[in-house]
């Protein structure tokens, strides 16, 4: 089996103002460096649009209603000090929405062995009934109760390495016992949540704060020693990561010391603790990450990192 690329042009159509860190760029350098021989044997896929029963999954009607509503017929208008919207922005959270869904399909019917969504806008700081930090859907917990749903899975698990706490992720999941939630993140740093005793209401959310400045090391330490062992417990059935890659030393928007190849280190981790309790089944969607030359390296060595276990 192969490794599934979901991707799409519509999500150029969710326009942010001129300097905006989230802009149409990031997917076009992600999507020049995949393009790269040593990714041919992706199986690369357009994203579907996502569904209404598939976001009122996380988030009730009368949200969903917000954002369509709030899009504006020409420009952007911002929803709060971060998050704006466009004309098309809907649609185009609609489709990253459909495109883990489907991520989900895929695996799980064994027509791929892992996933890599790249979309926009983002969504592990969307909570149930509001945007936040670029974000309007909570896209990865969709994916994750859309697979206990669908395919009746009993436990699954989210890993989230955006430098900034996933905290819409938190909101989404925090009452479900079935969903473990485990976010590392730079502290303090916005949006000012994921502390270490902010654990769910079933013990299902584990938070492991960075200090600035530290490099990729300590995270992989926690993983190896006490963060991987504590998911094992869990006995998730598949693994859901947040992949966001602006813990990197160069990203402007935090002040962690990631190099590229913690990122892939991370992967692998990840990949191999799929392989052992998962049935390698893993499906990963982007997040943040703001330096477009080490964005485009951080995916690249990322869904290397997913095509070598999906072989």
């Amino acid at each position: 089996m192969k490794t599934a690329y979901l991707t799409h042009s519509d999500y150029d159509l969710h326009l942010t103002p001129a300097g905006h860190p989230e802009q149409v760029d990031r997917l076009s350098v992600i999507n020049e460096r995949l393009s790269k021989p040593e990714f041919n044997d992706l199986h690369k896929l357009t994203s579907p649009m996502g569904t209404n029963e598939q976001v009122t999954l996380c988030h009730p009607e009368s949200y969903v209603n917000y954002i369509k509503n709030s899009c504006p017929s020409e420009g952007s208008i911002a929803l709060d000090g971060d998050t704006h919207v466009s004309a098309e922005s809907f649609n185009s959270a609609m489709r990253a929405v459909g495109a883990v869904c489907e991520a989900v399909d895929l695996v799980l019917n064994g027509k791929a062995k892992n996933a890599f969504c790249a979309s926009r806008p983002p969504g592990h700081h969307a909570e149930k009934s509001k945007p936040m930090g670029f974000c309007l859907f909570g896209t990865i917990a969709i994916a994750a109760k859309y697979a206990m749903k669908t395919h009746r899975l009993s436990r699954v698990a989210i890993i989230d390495f955006d430098v900034h706490h996933g905290n819409g992720t938190q909101d989404l999941v925090w009452d479900d016992p079935n969903i473990m939630f485990i976010s590392s993140q730079q502290m303090p740093l916005w949006p000012g949540t994921g502390f270490e005793n902010e654990t769910g209401a079933f013990n299902n959310i584990i938070n492991y704060p960075l200090k600035p400045e530290v490099d990729g090391q300590d995270l992989i330490n926690a993983y190896k020693k006490e963060i991987l062992e504590k998911v094992s417990e869990f006995k998730p059935e598949m693994l859901f990561i947040s992949a966001g890659f602006d813990a990197h030393k160069n990203d402007p928007l935090a002040n962690l010391n990631f190099s590229t190849d913690d990122f892939r280190i991370i992967t692998k981790l990840l990949c191999e603790f799929a392989a052992n309790h998962c049935k390698g089944r893993v499906v990963s969607t982007l997040e943040g990450g703001y330096d477009l030359p080490s964005l485009a390296e951080c995916v690249a060595a990322h869904v290397k990192v997913l095509m070598e276990h999906a072989k």
